[in-house]
């Protein structure tokens, strides 16, 4: 298969592969404790895991294209402050 069209730098294997491992755990994880783990948090609807994965993966891309629009510093810096925002979504969303 030729995959020559599609730009397969470091930085996109790693995006590729981080976010096939996330689908896994939290595969696993709900195999393992069904029911999403169902909470009310500051946006006042309920909420499971897998509804603030999405809702991270969904701001993460907004935070990378905010990033890549408005600066020019390494894009590896994106994805701390994502990583920062993930993790505030799966405590208080």
């Amino acid at each position: 298969m030729n995959l020559s069209w599609m730009a397969w730098t470091t930085p996109t294997a790693i995006f590729f592969i981080t976010i096939l491992s996330l689908l896994i755990l939290m595969t696993i994880w709900e195999l393992l404790s069904p029911g999403g783990g169902v909470r009310y948090g500051v946006l006042r609807f309920e909420t499971t895991r897998g509804d603030r994965l999405f809702l991270s993966l969904l701001g993460s891309a907004f935070i990378h294209l905010a990033w890549l629009g408005f600066s020019d510093l390494n894009l590896w810096w994106a994805m701390g402050v994502s990583v920062c925002y993930a993790l505030l979504v799966f405590r208080f969303v």
